[in-house]
């Protein structure tokens, strides 16, 4: 595994590229270890007017009940506060190991009208794998 962090920051451990890792951050003689959604999941999104879509899938269907208990709307809806400004509705499909989001009023009014520089929904499958397990 590659370590790297600045001078004086936490070391975090980075899987050789394709795989998954537990990352490990060091600070003043402790260890901790923790997942992210990253480490089991993949996501797609996308977006139509101000609505986006947004769905994870478990990489292991294994994994799914893991994923599904952990993924709530609300959870959702709080990891993307700030940009998700109206109701996010919850979908599950467990014969596809996948949860499925619609989160409305989510793209400043849409890509279309935004003045935001990267309104698209397909960003918001890249932060959502940031979620802690």
């Amino acid at each position: 595994m590659n370590m790297s962090a600045a001078p004086g920051r936490p070391k975090q451990a980075r899987a050789p590229s394709g795989g998954s890792a537990v990352h490990e951050v060091t600070s003043v003689g402790a260890t901790s270890q923790y997942r992210t959604l990253r480490d089991i999941a993949l996501a797609r999104s996308g977006d139509k007017g101000n609505r986006a879509t947004l769905s994870v899938i478990a990489l292991d269907p294994k994994d799914y009940p893991e994923m599904e208990r952990l993924l709530s709307a609300e959870r959702v809806q709080a990891h993307f506060a700030g940009v998700v400004q109206g109701p996010v509705q919850r979908y599950t499909l467990p014969d596809l190991a996948a949860v499925h989001f619609v989160m409305f009023d989510a793209l400043g009014g849409g890509v279309t009208r935004s003045l935001a520089l990267d309104a698209h929904g397909k960003t918001l499958s890249a932060a959502v794998l940031d979620l802690p397990l």
